[in-house]
């Protein structure tokens, strides 16, 4: 399963941590964790693209670690959304993703 915790400070998204593998199917074949990874990578690289210096991103072997290094709106807005996208996944997906 893949899990994914969020944590907050201020009200605010300050760290993301996901471990794990959805186990939806066969490695290169899982759509739950292509449908992750696509999440994240985007959310990452949107957020980046406005400044490259509001997350630091940690990957490891079966852990990736998003820390939020500037507040900001726009920072905001895009990891609320992500954590909405991760939600709908999840009830899809219960047996192969969990948010906490």
């Amino acid at each position: 399963m893949l899990t994914m915790k969020v944590t907050y400070k201020e009200e605010n998204i300050d760290t993301i941590t996901f471990l794990g593998h959805a186990l939806y199917d066969d490695y290169g074949k899982d759509i739950v964790c292509a449908a992750a990874s696509s999440i994240l990578i985007t959310t990452v690289n949107g957020i980046q693209s406005f400044d490259d210096q509001n997350l630091e991103v940690i990957e490891m072997k079966d852990k990736v670690v998003v820390k939020v290094q500037k507040q900001n709106e726009i920072t905001k807005t895009l990891l609320e959304n992500m954590l909405r996208l991760f939600r709908d996944l999840e009830r899809d997906y219960p047996k192969n993703l969990k948010i906490s």
